[in-house]
């Protein structure tokens, strides 16, 4: 009984704000506030960088160069030695007509910027997952405290009824040991369920930033169901549309174009260039003169002979063609057997939900028929406590299976690529504000 003080304490520091939180809140803040979702966000914000890069090598490059230089002459001609200032400027000017490997390059790009756009998508089911699992993680907590709790009073009440009869010589001092050591067991639990509400929040907190707030709560009996279709429809879903298998597959096409940028190594390019150049001061014997060139036209540069390089770098993009291809399998193997092990723990946690659900009402009757039968005189003290600790795991192991089945829905469509944030809002329909549950 001393440990009340910290009992209090504990839930005092514990207790959260006044306004009610939903999954959608908390998903909001988190946006606002992950450090690993930024850094998603800038990442594709940097990948759409790519198209631009790509493109710039189908257009024009433009440079302006200049000089100013001292120059000392020495000459054998007569007269010819001069020390003279120069200075010179020029505008160049080329436009690709024909480049093959830029043209596939700018088609790499695109592609690159779809792997940036598809990966922060995985970035934000990701947080998705992670919200939910700390929301979640908090609600079994306080779930698990509460019905500790309730224990403790059911305790109490049977460990003064056990006093009263050693009083009255009915009941011998076993059963209020044993009603004693019940009771210090449940104080150790709580204990231990309040450090596990504390760092859980604190896990939540870290993803929005600030103190949670009070969560919404569960509405009991929630309305799960079990995954539609059959299990290798999900499956074939999840090869087309897994995020990961996505990546994979535009690897596989970007690893297809570095084939063919390498093999347009042995292209001939073809540029349209202009030039126009000015220069003072150019020493032509006696004289210095200054000049004005402008000149336009087209250069043909046709590669013969690289020493085997663009050779070598053909046989390595075949040899990474081939890599990527494997990644895609992998990828496409690995999301169907995500799909298939979450579609099955959606529909065994539906099931499981709704058997423990039967075995909760089931022990409840079992407490009620001990307790009576504990006034009659046939069943003792120990019985019910042990009838009570029955109906407190059921309780546990139902509040643990709902939210198990819950995320095991959203991970079920994380794996087939549909996960967004609308299937917390529809969630967030079975929550409650923690009064008006009760």
């Amino acid at each position: 009984m001393q440990l009340k003080p910290l009992f209090i304490a504990l839930t005092l520091a514990l207790a959260p704000a006044a306004h009610a939180t939903n999954l959608a809140d908390v998903l909001r803040d988190a946006q606002a506030y992950d450090a690993q979702y930024a850094a998603a966000r800038a990442a594709r914000q940097a990948g759409q960088e790519k198209a631009v890069q790509g493109r710039a090598g189908l257009l024009p490059n433009v440079n302006l160069g200049g000089n100013v230089r001292y120059n000392s002459l020495e000459s054998s001609l007569p007269g010819g030695d001069a020390d003279y200032d120069s200075n010179g400027l020029s505008l160049t000017a080329a436009q690709p007509i024909y480049r093959k490997q830029n043209q596939v390059q700018y088609a790499q790009a695109k592609e690159q910027v779809k792997i940036a756009d598809m990966q922060f998508r995985v970035a934000e089911q990701d947080l998705i997952l992670r919200v939910a699992q700390a929301y979640f993680d908090v609600l079994e907590s306080q779930d698990n405290i509460a019905f500790i709790d309730a224990q403790k009073s059911a305790i109490t009440e049977q460990l003064a009824f056990a006093k009263r009869n050693f009083e009255v010589g009915t009941a011998t001092i076993t059963d209020t040991h044993e009603a004693q050591a019940r009771f210090d067991l449940a104080v150790a639990q709580e204990i231990a369920e309040l450090n596990s509400l504390n760092i859980r929040l604190r896990a939540l907190e870290k993803l929005i930033g600030k103190p949670a707030g009070t969560l919404d709560t569960l509405v009991d009996p929630a309305q799960l169901k079990a995954g539609s279709g059959n299990i290798d429809d999900w499956a074939a879903r999840a090869a087309e549309g897994n995020l990961q298998a996505e990546i994979q597959r535009i690897a596989k096409t970007i690893a297809d174009q570095e084939v063919d940028r390498n093999r347009a190594g042995h292209h001939p390019t073809l540029d349209a260039v202009a030039s126009y150049a000015i220069n003072n001061g150019q020493n032509f014997g006696p004289q210095q003169v200054d000049t004005r060139v402008a000149s336009v036209g087209v250069e043909l540069n046709l590669p013969i002979y690289q020493g085997g390089l663009t050779s070598s770098r053909v046989r390595e993009a075949v040899s990474n063609q081939e890599k990527a291809r494997q990644e895609v399998e992998v990828a496409t193997r690995e999301a169907g057997l995500q799909a298939r092990q979450a579609w099955l723990n959606v529909n065994s946690g539906v099931a499981r939900v709704r058997a423990l659900e039967q075995a909760l009402v089931s022990t409840k009757a079992q407490l009620d028929s001990t307790k009576l039968g504990l006034e009659v005189g046939v069943r003792t003290n120990l019985d019910v406590l042990n009838a009570e600790q029955q109906v407190l795991s059921a309780q546990r192991d139902l509040a643990g299976a709902r939210y198990a089945s819950l995320l095991s829905g959203l991970s079920l469509k994380a794996a087939v690529g549909s996960l967004s944030p609308e299937d917390l809002a529809e969630i967030d329909q079975h929550l409650r504000p923690p009064a008006a549950v009760r």
